[in-house]
């Protein structure tokens, strides 16, 4: 199979691409961007195991010439399509980045696999769509009316777009909403990231609202898991969507505790209000996931964080950059 996986480099693209890699599914090119969204080192250094094994093309899905050439060139049967503006609260001080990048984006690459003959496309979409969502745990099936930031409505319209080209053009899409994913190579900007480096430097942290904010956290590798279920996924409708997530609520308190016990110090902890923009609680229903993908997480938080603490560590003791 000749895959295509956009946001290949960074945290989620590059344990995606070596998981393919390693399992011999096939020829793998990696578009990126290499944004400064943070240290762009860090992506191509997530790229280093997989050197001469892949094809690069760095450019931006905003340029749909780019993204037309990268199609034509590659004539890919697949699609995993990660990259994206990532984040909540970066969304609302700049909503029309998002808009460009991950609803033009999406448009420009199911247009171009429209066009070279691309069946098979997987769209990484998030929990954040659910918005304040009452029912719990949430289900593919619950209705969507209220998204609460623009990152949220951003991936909502990469779902409704990948319904489109399924009906009108027969290509196979398969939306996956992550809940909350960590491990080796997270974003510098994400909560365990920032807690773990802070609390092993001793300096504070801040904890947005009472620290009873919830959260699905999913570690890498079974996202993956999903991923690539996703991927071989060929039964059913030609349009689906599955929650991704480790199937447990963990709470704001209880992730610094894990990362207290995992780093061996306490936090110093900064009290701040809520957050805009943030959701109160994810929940991911996997049932649908479990029987249709073989989606089978594993990972817990406690037994998740020391591993990305051990990581953090070693990466920081060989000189290389963190953040």
């Amino acid at each position: 199979m000749n895959i295509l996986v956009t946001g290949g480099a960074g945290f989620i693209g590059s344990h995606t691409v070596e998981r393919l890699l390693d399992e011999g599914a096939g020829t793998v090119t990696v578009l990126d961007s290499f944004n400064d969204f943070y240290n762009p080192a860090i992506k191509r250094r997530n790229l280093e195991a997989v050197a001469g094994r892949v094809t690069l093309r760095e450019g931006d899905l905003t340029d749909a010439d780019f993204v037309s050439r990268v199609f034509e060139e590659g004539r890919f049967d697949a699609v995993i399509h990660l990259a994206a503006r990532a984040g909540v609260r970066p969304s609302i001080a700049e909503p029309g980045l998002y808009i460009d990048t991950n609803i033009k984006g999406t448009f420009h690459l199911l247009e171009s696999a429209r066009r070279t003959g691309c069946r098979h496309f997987v769209f990484a979409s998030s929990s954040s769509v659910y918005g304040v969502n009452k029912k719990v745990p949430f289900s593919e099936e619950d209705p969507i009316l209220q998204t609460i930031s623009p990152y949220a409505m951003t991936k909502m319209a990469g779902e409704q777009m990948c319904s489109n080209y399924s009906h009108l053009h027969g290509i196979r899409t398969v939306c996956l909403r992550f809940f909350t994913v960590y491990g080796p190579r997270q974003r510098p900007d994400l909560a365990i990231s920032k807690f773990t480096r802070l609390i092993e430097d001793g300096l504070p942290i801040d904890k947005y609202g009472d620290g009873t904010t919830a959260r699905d956290y999913t570690y890498i590798s079974d996202i993956v898991d999903g991923i690539i279920g996703a991927l071989n996924h060929r039964a059913g409708p030609l349009c689906g969507i599955f929650n991704l997530g480790g199937s447990q609520t963990v709470t704001l308190n209880e992730l610094i505790a894990a990362i207290e016990s995992a780093v061996g110090k306490k936090a110093r902890v900064n009290l701040l209000p809520d957050q805009p923009g943030d959701v109160p609680l994810t929940s991911a229903d996997v049932g649908k996931a479990v029987r249709d993908l073989g989606f089978k997480p594993s990972t817990t938080i406690a037994g998740g964080i020391p591993r990305y603490v051990e990581w953090f560590r070693q990466t920081r003791a060989a000189g290389l950059a963190v953040c």
